[in-house]
């Protein structure tokens, strides 16, 4: 069965922000990423070195239900942002074929902005603004590609 989470996107200041929302609802970050640390590949996804300390991704769980999600924008995509339109609702799905009814569904007569594929950090993941302009994020963890600790 699928969750729901909230994603939020700054511009900039987002380890600020999290750093206040941890200091409320307490917890650890289980991740937190920086632009300048994803691997080479796609140039669509290259972000210059003024973007390089960024927060990529970072999450803080706030229950046993709910984790609070977010990152800073960068890029090309960073002139898109503004406040009103900075979070997303993040769906992690039960299985890729979930992950794939969900975004098919949700997607139809919207615009999809980065279609369901396999990322470098090990999800099959996808992005979309549906037809009522909200965005979504579309996720699916497989617990076979979960990096070992």
């Amino acid at each position: 069965m699928a969750t729901v989470n909230v994603y939020l996107t700054f511009n900039g200041n987002c380890e600020e922000a999290f750093n206040f929302y941890k200091s409320v609802f307490g917890g650890e970050f289980p991740f937190i990423g920086r632009f300048g640390e994803m691997p080479p590949g796609d140039d669509s996804m290259k972000v210059g070195p003024e973007d390089a300390n960024k927060i990529m991704h970072v999450s803080l769980p706030i229950s046993k239900e709910t984790v609070l999600m977010g990152s800073d924008t960068a890029g090309d995509w960073a002139a898109s942002l503004k406040e009103g339109n900075n979070f997303s609702i993040s769906v992690g799905a039960g299985s890729r074929e979930e992950a794939d009814k969900i975004f098919a569904g949700l997607s139809a007569g919207g615009r999809v902005t980065m279609p369901m594929g396999d990322t470098f950090w090990g999800a099959y993941f996808g992005m979309f603004t549906d037809k009522f302009n909200i965005n979504w994020m579309v996720n699916y963890d497989d617990p076979a590609k979960a990096p070992q600790q």
